[in-house]
């Protein structure tokens, strides 16, 4: 377990790498490393959830379990005059987070280390993004969608990407419980965007 790229400090040696692409019709750059969630290339899961969200320039956005920052620097990109705050328990996502944002030009971000929300307290946020860590367990996975709903503004939107087979349906279920406004509003490939409002 302490490989996984949920562990707060991983120790897996340096294998950095430069993945170059389009995210939103923008050409984006990032450096990944080893010890980080999908190092090699930007996974389709997030892919699917970029492509699908939607950003109110302005507004105040969370992306949990930032990674090395392709979601949360999208939607920095997709709302100048909003403010993206990104957080991840990896250390070494949390560097390479803020080197990506600095070498796509991105000002409008903070990015923070922190257990699911747990830096956040007190803080509302407009909107909430994240690629759970399925395999770090469901009870992580519920405890992220808990913990956000308590950070939402009302009328916030919480945007997730799971597929269906790593437990999409009680995710739902679960968001419904919490939200009781949920909608599928894409799926590719076995992935499901869900939307839940507040």
């Amino acid at each position: 377990m302490s490989q996984h790229y949920y562990s707060q400090k991983p120790e897996v040696s340096h294998d950095r790498r430069t993945i170059n692409t389009v995210l939103r019709g923008k050409n984006l750059r990032f450096t990944s490393d080893a010890g980080v969630f999908s190092k090699g290339d930007i996974d389709y899961g997030s892919r699917v959830l970029i492509e699908a969200m939607e950003i109110p320039d302005g507004s105040a956005v969370l992306d949990v379990g930032c990674g090395y920052g392709p979601i949360g620097i999208t939607a920095a990109h997709l709302a100048p005059k909003g403010h993206v705050t990104m957080v991840d328990i990896n250390s070494r996502a949390v560097e390479l987070a803020k080197e990506n944002a600095l070498q796509n030009g991105i000002r409008n971000v903070t990015v923070m280390e922190s257990d699911m929300l747990g830096a956040l307290e007190g803080r509302k946020f407009d909107v909430i993004l994240t690629n759970p860590p399925i395999r770090a367990g469901k009870a992580v996975v519920h405890g992220i969608f808990e913990q956000a709903y308590e950070h939402l503004n009302e009328g916030g939107t919480l945007w997730i990407v799971i597929q269906k087979k790593q437990g999409a349906p009680s995710a739902a279920a679960k968001l419904e419980e919490l939200f009781g406004s949920v909608e599928e509003v894409g799926k590719d490939k076995g992935y499901r965007i869900i939307k839940a409002y507040k």
